[in-house]
């Protein structure tokens, strides 16, 4: 049996690695009550820290550009949503709480970098200028595509933030981008599926000869 130290010292580093496992990625998790009771005086909360210096610097100019539009917007960057927390119910929450705390109506810019999705929430003031449908339509395709196509997080903003702007200044939708089909370029350099193949082939090979070899040599060095 082992000895009573060694058990205890190794209960602890059980304990305590469980400890990280489980608290880690809670402590990663956000809530709407995180951010704050009313909106922040920077336009952009790049929580989840994907824009460099410049990239910061390009996007609060097109979103105080939107406040030349009467439109009080923030750009959020979100890592993980904490437990029960959808990237639109995390919204609603958060509009609920900044919402009528300016004279200029609310625009939420979501991103949720874990999944890699977007979403945006206006408040019901805009609704005529910024419709339900385009909300949608801009934050699962104009924004989303960017995100899932080289994590382009500055790229996915811009053009969410350019197909509103463009809305919200009497001009006709833009709509989403065009979806560019990839045709693969032939190639000698084998795919992952075959390589995986190849691999099966050669162990099956290398199996079968041992199955061999290896029953001849006993039987040689015992018959001797």
């Amino acid at each position: 049996m082992m000895p009573l130290f060694p058990r205890r010292f190794v209960a602890a580093l059980l304990a305590i690695s469980l400890c990280l496992f489980v608290c880690v990625p809670a402590g990663l998790a956000i809530s709407p009550s995180e951010l704050g009771a009313s909106p922040p005086e920077e336009l952009i909360l790049d929580d989840a820290d994907v824009f460099s210096r410049a990239s910061r610097n390009e996007l609060d100019s097109k979103l105080k550009g939107l406040e030349d539009q009467r439109v009080n917007a923030r750009l959020i960057t979100l890592r993980r949503l904490d437990y029960g927390y959808s990237l639109k119910s995390f919204g609603e929450e958060l509009m609920a709480s900044w919402s009528g705390k300016s004279e200029i109506p609310l625009l939420l810019i979501l991103i949720e970098t874990q999944n890699k999705r977007a979403a945006l929430l206006a408040d019901s003031a805009l609704q005529s200028q910024l419709p339900e449908s385009l909300l949608t339509s801009t934050a699962r395709t104009t924004m989303t595509l960017p995100l899932r196509d080289g994590d382009r997080y500055r790229q996915s903003s811009i053009d969410g933030i350019s197909r509103l702007s463009t809305v919200l200044a009497g001009g006709e939708d833009p709509g989403p981008p065009e979806v560019v089909e990839r045709v693969a370029l032939p190639t000698n350099i084998p795919t992952k599926a075959e390589t995986e193949e190849s691999d099966a082939t050669t162990w099956i090979i290398v199996l079968l000869v041992l199955g061999t070899i290896i029953p001849m040599a006993t039987w040689w060095v015992f018959s001797r």
